[in-house]
């Protein structure tokens, strides 16, 4: 009977109940109806087990820099980067917007304070140019989802976590699909640009300015570099790497650029610690989840369903990228890996597939759900910046959303693309 739990979740979410609450209710009444009360109190002591974690404690600093980042003016700098690079070319703003995201997915690697900075930065501006405001926040909003795939990423912090995986090997893997998918964007714009005749932003820098540019974005364009760099050089673990942006963070922002003063500490720390708290709170659930995933038998039912789909490992990755995609519409990624993570991921192991190639699937998959129809968390966001609807915005994201699911079959049947850089530096065999 334990395994009526995913449906008696599914109900909860459709009857309007927060994620954490369904999570715990699910399981916890089917195990109170089977008279299993020793694992029942086991499901809920590990809602706080779970979040009693060292490695965990990454996800609250990551969100503490990310907001420090934003509150310091760190924005300003990277699209003024950006522009004196690529404000020349035709569709200049759109391109500035996609390497923007791109640069800031290395600071907070969260897609929607990149929809929000980024957007209520570059929508206006884009707008004044002489775009659709509806396109503006398209390509805001198809960008955005770059921040979870590039290092430091939050969801891969979870997915690490719940899956007992190398929190190092999973940043290290979304570099190359990272840039992928904003390359593949760019591609696009150009694309749209010469076809729609798309104005140019800028006049062209002289290597003068652009040394300028740089030398303002040094600072902030440093963290991602004292992140993984003090990663992979051993100096620190990513906890300790996540405490390290922090206090560079600050350093930045309250005694280099000066754009932020003591005073807005206050508020920072708390909106990172409501962040975070309800990250937190996510995973303690999740891994109470995983204990009756694992008491239910789920992994080995639904491995043997779909063995009896197919035995063709291509078409097995087929399935689940539909899957994946389709369950991105509608739930969050950090949800959505907390609760498919533990069942389908021994699944495509004992099937061959690599753990750290799997979970970039996984990631990349439901990070791009982020900005699919019809639920996607950063069309609603974009839309709020935008004063856009939604549906107007769903319609012109459409071209940028089929490449990244391109990008998501690239890095499906050619690992490589996700584990090269892992295996160089010795973090995957």
């Amino acid at each position: 009977m334990l395994i009526w739990f995913l449906p008696v979740f599914l109900l909860f979410l459709l009857l309007g109940l927060p994620v954490f609450f369904g999570l715990i209710a699910a399981p916890g009444l089917l195990l109170l109806i089977e008279g299993q009360t020793r694992d029942f109190t086991l499901l809920y002591r590990n809602v706080y087990n779970g979040m009693d974690s060292f490695p965990l404690m990454a996800i609250p600093f990551f969100m503490l820099a990310g907001e420090l980042m934003n509150r310091g003016g760190i924005t300003i700098r990277l699209v003024e980067f950006s522009q004196a690079f690529m404000g020349h070319l035709r569709g200049g703003l759109a391109h500035v917007n996609v390497l923007s995201s791109m640069l800031f997915a290395g600071l907070s690697g969260s897609a929607v304070a990149d929809t929000s900075a980024l957007g209520s930065m570059l929508i206006p501006a884009m707008e004044k140019q002489g775009y659709t405001r509806r396109f503006a926040a398209a390509i805001t909003a198809a960008s955005s989802v770059i921040g979870p795939i590039i290092p430091p990423s939050g969801i891969m912090i979870i997915y690490a976590y719940v899956m007992g995986e190398s929190v190092a090997a999973l940043f290290l893997a979304g570099i190359v699909p990272g840039v992928l998918v904003g390359v593949g964007l760019m591609l696009m714009v150009r694309w749209q640009a010469d076809r729609y005749d798309f104005p140019v932003a800028t006049r062209k820098h002289t290597w003068r300015e652009r040394g300028n540019a740089s030398l303002k974005a040094f600072f902030p364009l440093m963290t991602p570099v004292i992140i993984i760099g003090g990663i992979l050089g051993g100096v620190f673990t990513p906890t300790e790497a996540a405490a390290v942006a922090v206090a560079w963070a600050l350093l930045v922002g309250l005694f280099v650029m000066r754009s932020m003063r003591i005073s807005d500490l206050p508020d920072v720390l708390t909106r990172a610690g409501i962040t975070s708290a309800v990250v937190l709170l996510l995973v303690g659930a999740a891994m109470a989840f995983k204990t009756v995933v694992s008491l239910s038998h789920a992994p080995e039912i639904l491995a043997d369903f779909i063995l009896n789909l197919t035995d063709n490992p291509l078409l097995l990755l087929l399935l689940i990228n539909l899957l994946l995609f389709v369950v991105g519409m509608f739930l969050d990624a950090g949800p959505a890996i907390i609760i498919l993570g533990p069942i389908l991921g021994p699944v495509f192991v004992d099937l061959g597939v690599h753990p750290v190639h799997f979970a970039i699937i996984m990631s990349v998959n439901l990070t791009v759900g982020l900005a699919t129809p019809p639920m996607g968390l950063v069309l609603f966001v974009a839309s709020s910046v935008s004063k856009e609807r939604v549906e107007t915005i769903a319609r012109a994201i459409l071209p940028f959303l089929a490449v990244e699911i391109f990008v998501i079959f690239l890095i499906t049947y050619i690992p490589a693309l996700s584990l090269a850089i892992p295996r160089w530096t010795g973090f995957v065999q």
